[in-house]
């Protein structure tokens, strides 16, 4: 273990916000710090704004000393206050854990910032900082292990994945986003444990993923740590054994769209995952596709977009990650939508209204002429006017 007070780190600067509460309650008598991926970040060079303090006051005491407050997971220590901005800071209880079965933990509070500290899950996250002192505290050698791009678990690495077998999959997203090494140690512990993963919620796994794919340097590595410890086998047998398409994903980071990419029958996929109903149907017309027009030019950007609808700006999106930047056609896509050229039934001059009032009966029947119509609009756009629209019905 390092010597805890570590020297030569750098002054931290904290939103204001952030230092009002801390002094509030410091004044009260609660020994309040900084902790979190916000001081991991800072020290990395990383722009962050989401900051959260650890402090001796429980929850109840929290709730007493600040008027704006959010109960965000009072049960677990924690409570959310409000700056004068609107923003939600998160404040918990120094705390460790009593009890867990792998998904949950029981904590006990009342305790002192390092039993807080030895709790956390990776060395680069079991830092603090005293905004009052501008003093750090660094038991872990948390600050030698960024330097040296190290990921390694706080302590006993097979007890920290056991209490959270989560834990295993932060660990490939941390190695993928950051570029680091995971220490040989620490990956033994986790592809030992990778069989809990399997007793972890839908919901908790779902938000481990998409939290990788946005994040990710390297879309293959994360896909390799995936299948390399296990995970992929338990939640995701659909992944791509290895990815070919560009390793750094652009922006913006579609997790849905990127899921879609990198599986086969991304629907089942984000279904299993408990993803919403939203999510769900984006991943459907994704795989329906097609994925590209069948030939370049309006004409077939038309009939492409009349085929895949509200899906296009995804399908575009995945055309990205696929190639690393816009596909050729996309300015075939942007073309026909600039000039407003129809390539749906509501973008046609006449509607099913004026087909009845034209005679033609109620039915499948009108909705077989309106397609007619459509299909031929999406050939000339210069036909859809009203008048003309209306003589092709007759015809």
């Amino acid at each position: 273990m390092a010597e805890s007070g570590a020297k030569g780190l750098p002054p931290l600067s904290l939103p204001d916000e952030v230092v009002a509460i801390a002094e509030q309650l410091e004044r009260a008598g609660f020994e309040t710090w900084a902790v979190g991926g916000a001081l991991r970040d800072h020290l990395l060079g990383l722009r962050t704004e989401e900051v959260d303090l650890a402090t001796a006051a429980t929850p109840e005491q929290i709730l007493e000393l600040f008027r704006r407050t959010v109960p965000v997971g009072v049960e677990h220590g924690t409570v959310g206050v409000l700056g004068r901005s609107g923003r939600l800071y998160e404040v918990t209880t120094f705390r460790r854990d009593v009890r867990t079965d792998g998904r949950r933990a029981v904590v006990e509070f009342g305790v002192s910032l390092q039993d807080d500290l030895a709790r956390r899950d990776f060395t680069i996250n079991a830092l603090a900082y005293h905004p009052g002192r501008n003093a750090w505290e660094d038991p872990y050698g948390g600050r030698a292990d960024l330097d040296a791009g190290l990921l390694r678990a706080v302590g006993d690495a097979a007890s920290r994945f056991r209490e959270d077998y989560l834990r295993i999959l932060r660990a490939i997203r941390f190695a993928a986003r950051f570029g680091f090494h995971i220490e040989p140690g620490t990956w033994d512990a986790a592809v030992a444990a990778a069989p809990g993963l399997a007793g972890l919620s839908a919901e908790r796994v779902r938000d481990e993923w998409f939290k990788g794919l946005r994040t990710a340097q390297s879309l293959a590595e994360l896909i390799r740590l995936w299948h390399a410890v296990g995970a992929a086998r338990i939640w995701l047998p659909e992944l791509a054994e290895q990815w070919t398409g560009p390793d750094a994903a652009p922006d913006p980071r579609d997790p849905v769209v990127l899921t879609a990419v990198l599986v086969s029958h991304p629907a089942d996929v984000l279904r299993r995952l408990r993803g919403s109903n939203d999510e769900t149907a984006r991943a459907r017309a994704l795989e329906r596709g097609p994925a590209a027009p069948d030939s370049s030019g309006a004409p077939g950007a038309r009939r492409w977009l009349a085929a895949v609808g509200n899906g296009a700006d995804d399908l575009i999106l995945a055309a990205r990650y696929r190639q690393g930047g816009g596909p050729a056609w996309a300015a075939d896509i942007a073309g026909v939508r600039s000039r407003g050229e129809a390539t749906t039934r509501s973008g046609l001059a006449v509607s099913g209204d004026d087909l009845l009032a034209l005679g033609l009966p109620a039915g499948p029947a009108l909705g077989a002429v309106l397609d007619r119509l459509l299909t031929a609009v999406l050939a000339d756009p210069s036909l859809n006017q009203k008048d003309r629209l209306l003589e092709l019905a007759r015809q």
